[in-house]
């Protein structure tokens, strides 16, 4: 009995010994493993958004939010939208373009009452401000209002062709969704 006693301590011990080099080594092969995937984790890590201006964050976080809505990945556009409008939020007195972006931004991720806000803080003092109508045919559809929407496709026909006439900066920026507004394909 006690000779199965040191034969079984005995080859404990070489399987405790035989474990730990094994360990050893492939603690060296995680290493390098861990050093590759921290490599490549940071090669495909988003940007230190600390060190840009707030403008540069705005948009920055902007076109993330805007990506994630587009991919359907609702609750990542959920989770950079509020990082977002304070970005925008941060620049100074918000102006129309800003106001349009952070009422986009409320659009994609459902939060209709919030980006009619912006629409209308747009309209009141542009009333023809191609951003503002556009932002609230956006939002009158979302909210089912098919009777708004139309009203204010109409005023958006309207007042493309002066306002475009302008050459504004926010209008060439967001040429696309002022045309989709129009019905333009």
């Amino acid at each position: 009995m006690t000779k199965f006693v040191v034969a079984t301590a005995l080859l404990m011990l070489v399987a405790y010994v035989a474990g730990q080099a094994l360990g050893r080594r492939n603690d060296a092969g995680d290493a390098s493993v861990q050093q590759a995937s921290a490599a490549q984790a940071a090669a495909t890590r988003a940007p230190d958004i600390s060190n840009m201006s707030p403008e540069e964050r705005a948009t920055r976080l902007f076109d993330r939010v805007m990506a994630y809505s587009e991919q359907g990945k609702i609750d990542s556009a959920r989770f950079f939208a509020p990082m977002a409008i304070q970005a925008y939020e941060m620049i100074g007195p918000l102006d129309a373009h800003a106001r349009y972006d952070i009422g986009t931004i409320s659009a994609a991720v459902g939060e209709t009452a919030l980006a009619r806000q912006e629409a209308d803080s747009i309209l009141r003092s542009q009333p023809n401000n191609l951003l503002g109508l556009t932002l609230a045919i956006r939002t009158a559809t979302m909210a089912g209002d098919s009777k708004a929407a139309s009203q204010f496709r109409q005023r958006l026909i309207a007042a493309a062709p002066a306002e475009r006439a302008k050459n504004l900066k926010e209008y060439t920026e967001h040429a696309g969704d002022i045309d989709r507004a129009l019905g333009k394909p």
